[in-house]
Parts: structure tokens; C-alpha cells; sequence
């Protein structure tokens, strides 16, 4: 009788070991990795809670020169996909060796569909620009919805059997961007006063001025700090150009912009592009350029 209890009790071990082992396999989280904070942003709008996203990049680091962690690395193997933006200056340097440590990792480019800016490609830290594409491309309520659309196709490829899920959160993003794109259109194409120059350290507005008829007026010169030559020039462009606004970014110095400030009297307004809350800080940036 001991025997048959005792061997009872070994198969309830078992199956419940067994059951437990199921479950922690069924619930194992789906792993989405980006480049970018505003990517997770989008990802998230339409994945909901069916993967988890996470970014490569940390918040307050700069996407030109940024050198993964070790740990990053390791954690790589546990996403089923990568996102990438495009051309952005960490992926021209580690995506061959990001793929390469996470070989069963699918890639997918969400700049896929969108209509770049070119201009001379130049050096940036240790990374380049490949072929002088403008890499800043979410930074667009056109390119917006192009780079939403194409995560949805990811995603169904990913999860076809929640497709329905993907589809319903893809067009309330889609909703969201256009009702961003209608408030910023409205502040900067139907307003008389609004700036249509700014100047920027960093040239990461270029598709916004694109898509609302601005001048974009970039303080560094090839990737690089200005030159005292080209700061007396920049200072002369404010002037002409009648700039209200200079933009500076956190992770870039902001002292050749306080000198042109000083000369020119105009206001130096903190911006983050990177941002993943990517509506709140397209509207902030409006608003910056209305009086």
C-alpha cells in the first residue's frame, strides 16, 4: 500500500512538473528589438500586448555613434525580430555584426516606401552616412504612417493569426498620426506669424521642414562642431533669415548655439526627436516656431 502511494505521489510530481513546464513555455514573451525609442513607440501602438518591444539604443544617447552593451548583445538572441529605422548611423556600424550574433533574428526596414532626402554624405563620430540619405526619416508625419504601416506587415508576417488584433491598432495609430499631422499643419502653414526658418545643431528636422514648407539651418558643418568661420556666417543666415528659434538636442553640446543666441537675440528651445512619446514632441516643436 506504501508502494502505491508513494508511486501516486511521483506521478502527481511529474505531471504537475510537466503542466508547469507547458505553461511557462506557452507564456514565454515575444521579443521585438528597434533601434529607437519613437520605433517602440509605433511598435507598441499597433503589437498591443502581444510582444514585447524593446530599444537598442538608451534614452539620451545619440543613434549616430552609440556602441551596444555586452549584455544588449546576449539579450539580441532572445528577439524574433529586429526593426531597423534605415541608415541611421548605428545601424550602418553594428547591424552586420548585431545579425551575425543573432542569426534566427528576422530583420525587417521600416523605411521601406519612404521617399529619402539626400544630401553629401559626411562623417559622424566614427560612423558615416551612407550615400548622404537623410537618416532622420521618423521625425514626418508622411514618413510616419509609411513606417506604421510597414510594422503591421511585420508584425502579421510575425503573427499572422492575430492579424485582426494588428489591423484595429494600426489604424487608430494611423488616426493618431494624421490628427498630429492636422494640429501641426494648422499651427505652421495656416498662420501668418509662424517661423519659417529655425536653426538646429543636429539636422534631425529635415522631413518636418520638408513636410511643412520650412528652412531647416543646421549649426554643424559636415558632422562636425563649426568652424569659427562658419559660426560668424551662421550668425549673418539668423540675421537675413530673421530666426526666432534655435533647436538643441540633449545629447549634442549646446554651446555654439548660445554664441549665435547672444549675437542674434534669438531663443534656444530644448527638443527631443528622439522622444518616444513621438506626437506630444512633433506638436512641441510647432508650437516652438508659432510667436
Amino acid at each position: 500500500m506504501k508502494t502505491i502511494i508513494k508511486l501516486t505521489a511521483v506521478l502527481l510530481i511529474i505531471s504537475f512538473s510537466a503542466c508547469t513546464g507547458q505553461s511557462k513555455k506557452e507564456t514565454k514573451e515575444r521579443v521585438i528589438t528597434v533601434t529607437i525609442e519613437p520605433q517602440r513607440y509605433f511598435t507598441e501602438a499597433i503589437a498591443g500586448d502581444r510582444f514585447t518591444v524593446v530599444s537598442m539604443v538608451p534614452k539620451g544617447s545619440s543613434p549616430e555613434t552609440y556602441d551596444p552593451t555586452p549584455k544588449q548583445l546576449v539579450s539580441l538572441g532572445e528577439s524574433e525580430a529586429y526593426f531597423r529605422i534605415g541608415h541611421i548611423g548605428f545601424e550602418v556600424a553594428w547591424m552586420e555584426r548585431l545579425m551575425k550574433n543573432a542569426p534566427h533574428t528576422q530583420v525587417f526596414d521600416l523605411s521601406k516606401g519612404i521617399e529619402f532626402i539626400h544630401g553629401p554624405g559626411h562623417a559622424h563620430g566614427d560612423h558615416y552616412h551612407v550615400g548622404g540619405v537623410d537618416p532622420h526619416t521618423w521625425n514626418s508625419a508622411i514618413n510616419a504612417k509609411i513606417m506604421a504601416n510597414n510594422i503591421f506587415q511585420a508584425l502579421c508576417t510575425l503573427d499572422k493569426e492575430n492579424e485582426a488584433h494588428y489591423l484595429a491598432r494600426y489604424d487608430s495609430l494611423v488616426h493618431r498620426i494624421e490628427r498630429t499631422d492636422s494640429v501641426v499643419f494648422h499651427m505652421l502653414k495656416e498662420n501668418d506669424e509662424a517661423d519659417h526658418a529655425f536653426m538646429i545643431y543636429h539636422p534631425a528636422l529635415s522631413y518636418f521642414a520638408r513636410d511643412y514648407g520650412l528652412h531647416q539651418i543646421c549649426i554643424e558643418e559636415g558632422g562636425k562642431e563649426p568652424s569659427p568661420a562658419h559660426l560668424k556666417e551662421l550668425i549673418e543666415i539668423s540675421k537675413f533669415e530673421d530666426v526666432r528659434v534655435i533647436f538643441v538636442q540633449p545629447e549634442f553640446d549646446q554651446r555654439n548655439a548660445e554664441i549665435i543666441a547672444k549675437e542674434t537675440g534669438t531663443k534656444i528651445v530644448s527638443i527631443n526627436p528622439l522622444s518616444y512619446d513621438w506626437e506630444e514632441e512633433m506638436i512641441h516643436i510647432a508650437k516652438s516656431l508659432v510667436p
